[in-house]
């Protein structure tokens, strides 16, 4: 086999690819940045899902069939084409999250450039994903969950195909089969788990293989397509004209490019990130898609409105683009602490398209098309390597805290790390107290053998147990809870789009434990109330996945849900002749506490102060927790035996309520109280003679 003979086959060329590329990545750009005005713009990712799938499978196909394939080639090519735009993009995010980031949130994007370099970005999201999970536009290298997905697919779909042409199997057929097998994994996966769903491979890869599947049938059926398309082209003619027409494909072409677009232009307008998606949703852009490539660079949409100059330039350098628009987006909701104004997004997106066209310019295109030989290919290697284990090592060493200068506040700084040992199973209540724990979801850990109070909700009941589990407080408890949960009769809590929290066990569990064990003489009822109903956390957080659904279908409203659900419980909880304590929701900080002792000593201001004055309005607050405080009053009306707490005096005086008191850090996250936090509340529930 000659040298040219091993080189592989080169796609001819289609402008239109280069501009249905540019409106892909614009929509998505404006997704990021305008959300409000393009609500589906985040399926421009499924659009190059597709393009991805079409043009690599196409290379594969007729180099297999000429028996020129030759893999160090192809990884060659992918390495030219998307190492150096990303080794830049993770340098200048490591660069400038140096003098950006405070130490938890550099140590997070040390996490997220190694997985970015070992290209299983969308593993780690979908592993972070959760309760404790922090806003998603505070992650400057989230968006490499859709790389990550390419480039697996280009790791594997190689390896099978060329497994699969030595077998001599027919290529189609094992295309169907993983394309259908991928499909139902998604629909099947949308029920299961929605997270996973949108983040793995396998629910994705069927996405890729439909190019695929059109690459083939040009390259093996093309005439036999061709036939179809001008038969076809002839139907419509004979519909659309008085006179018959000859036969061709033109106006086939035409249609299936024209309703390509105006599904695209559906998707881009009408579908929203409130969707169980992908799921049967993604067919709209995979379809879409679909229909534009098969059109050709001949009809009229692709020719006049996807090749123009605009369009094809765009294109060109949407992989930079794509990857320079959300790290800078998120850097400045993170230095802000807000999200940025729309003068500052508009410009933000100005300076992604100027980075975009000088990294395609100066970087990605001398690499690609320049000469090159193996010695580029193995720089490239060595030094997306060196940038992962850097990664690594800012992770490994707590974001290189050493950059900052704490502030000399007396409360130890190991109050920012969460105290994981008291927000999980240890064992204790089984061996302590026997209790068979058949939901692995909830949480139960206790010190004593004979209990003297129950603590039941969700992390912020864990939150207030940890002083009393730690023995930093003197009081025997036993915690009950579940993240995310509220221990509601008659109705569920839902997140992430439908999907079913394990919350229904719980209220059985703290019923069967209470009437077991005499030694208990009080219940403390605890959840992050206003979260549940309002659909939105606070602060950085921003909008929430959860929502309650009645089990009888009932049409009350979110607070009515919570309401009465809380109020069954109590009602059933009344039964054991116990005192019942409700404790109303802490002050939510929505804030990174880091800023209490950390400089943000950000290039972009002169004063470099504390990043946070860590305190919230009292008004703020209250406001917060208006509808919640109203529903807490009807519960208490419903059941008044109950004795309601207010932690209020413990954070706040008549104008502010701080994070920092007395020296101490009461919270170790934007919501969740601290050590020091529980043990100053359960000192005032003491003190108020509510603990026995």
């Amino acid at each position: 086999m000659t040298k040219n003979q091993k080189q592989l086959t080169h796609h001819k060329y289609r402008p239109d690819i280069d501009g249905l590329r540019a409106f892909a990545v614009l929509a998505v750009v404006a997704f990021h940045a305008f959300p409000r005005w393009l609500k589906g713009g985040f399926i421009g990712v499924d659009v190059f899902f597709v393009i991805s799938g079409y043009l690599i499978s196409t290379i594969i196909f007729k180099s297999l069939d000429k028996g020129a394939f030759s893999f160090y080639e192809f990884y060659a090519r992918r390495i030219r084409r998307i190492f150096p735009a990303l080794i830049l993009v993770l340098v200048a995010c490591f660069i400038f999250g140096w003098f950006a980031l405070l130490p938890d949130e550099y140590k997070q994007l040390g996490k997220h450039i190694a997985a970015g370099t070992g290209f299983v970005s969308n593993i780690v999201f979908w592993r972070e994903s959760g309760y404790f999970d922090n806003a998603a536009d505070t992650k400057p290298l989230l968006h490499l969950w859709s790389l990550a997905v390419e480039e697996q697919f280009y790791i594997v779909w190689p390896l099978i195909l060329w497994f699969v042409w030595k077998l001599k199997f027919n290529l189609i057929t094992v295309t169907v089969i993983f394309a259908i097998t991928s499909f139902v994994l998604n629909l099947n996966g949308m029920k299961q788990d929605s997270v996973a769903t949108f983040y793995s491979l396998q629910t994705r890869f069927w996405e890729l293989l439909t190019g695929s599947l059109l690459a083939w049938v040009e390259l093996y059926r093309n005439n036999s397509f061709a036939h179809l398309r001008k038969k076809l082209g002839g139907y419509i003619s004979n519909i659309l004209y008085l006179e018959k027409q000859g036969a061709d494909d033109r106006l086939l072409s035409n249609a299936l490019s024209f309703f390509g677009f105006l599904l695209l232009a559906y998707g881009f307008l009408q579908l929203n990130k409130g969707l169980s998606f992908p799921g049967k949703w993604a067919l709209i852009p995979v379809i879409g898609t679909l229909l534009l490539l098969m059109g050709g660079s001949s009809a009229w949409v692709n020719r006049t409105i996807l090749s123009n100059k605009i369009a094809v330039w765009i294109g060109l350098i949407s992989f930079p683009l794509y990857l320079w628009h959300w790290p800078l987006l998120s850097f400045a909701r993170i230095v802000g602490n807000s999200i940025p104004n729309r003068n500052i997004r508009a410009g933000v997106i100005v300076l992604s398209v100027t980075l975009a066209y000088l990294t395609y310019k100066f970087v990605e295109h001398p690499v690609r098309f320049e000469k090159y030989n193996k010695i580029k290919v193995a720089i490239l290697l060595l030094l997306t390597g060196i940038i992962g284990f850097i990664g690594y090592c800012t992770f490994r060493y707590d974001g290189l805290s050493f950059r900052k200068s704490i502030s000399g506040i007396a409360e130890d700084v190991q109050n920012l790390k969460m105290p994981i040992f008291t927000r999980q199973s240890d064992g204790s209540c089984q061996n302590l107290l026997g209790l068979d724990q058949k939901n692995k979801d909830i949480i139960c850990i206790t010190k004593s053998s004979a209990p003297e109070v129950i603590i039941v909700g969700d992390s912020h009941a864990m939150a207030l147990n940890s002083a009393a589990y730690l023995n930093k407080f003197k009081l025997n408890t036993l915690l009950i809870a579940v993240h995310g949960c509220v221990p509601l009769v008659g109705y569920s809590i839902l997140e992430n789009k439908g999907a079913n929290k394990p919350c229904d066990d719980l209220p059985d569990l703290v019923q069967n434990t209470i009437s077991k064990y005499k030694s208990i003489k009080t219940i403390i009822l605890l959840t992050r109330g206003p979260f549940y109903f309002t659909g939105d956390g606070y602060g950085i957080e921003g909008k929430s996945t959860y929502s309650i659904k009645s089990d009888e279908a009932s049409l009350e409203n979110q607070a009515e849900m919570f309401q009465h659900g809380f109020s069954n419980f109590i009602s059933i909880l009344e039964k054991n002749k116990l005192d019942i304590i409700f404790v109303i929701d802490m002050p939510e900080l929505g804030e990174n506490p880091s800023g209490c002792f950390f400089q943000r000593p950000t290039l972009m201001f002169i004063n470099h102060s504390l990043s946070s004055n860590c305190s919230q309005d009292y008004d703020k607050v209250l406001f917060r927790q208006k509808i919640y405080r109203n529903v807490v009053g009807n519960i208490k009306q419903a059941n008044p035996n109950i004795k309601v707490y207010d932690p209020l005096r413990v954070f706040c005086d008549n104008f502010k309520c701080y994070s920092i008191r007395n020296g101490n850090l009461y919270y170790f996250d934007d919501d969740h109280i601290s050590i020091s936090g529980s043990f100053a509340v359960l000192s005032d529930m003491n003190n108020q003679g509510l603990l026995p």
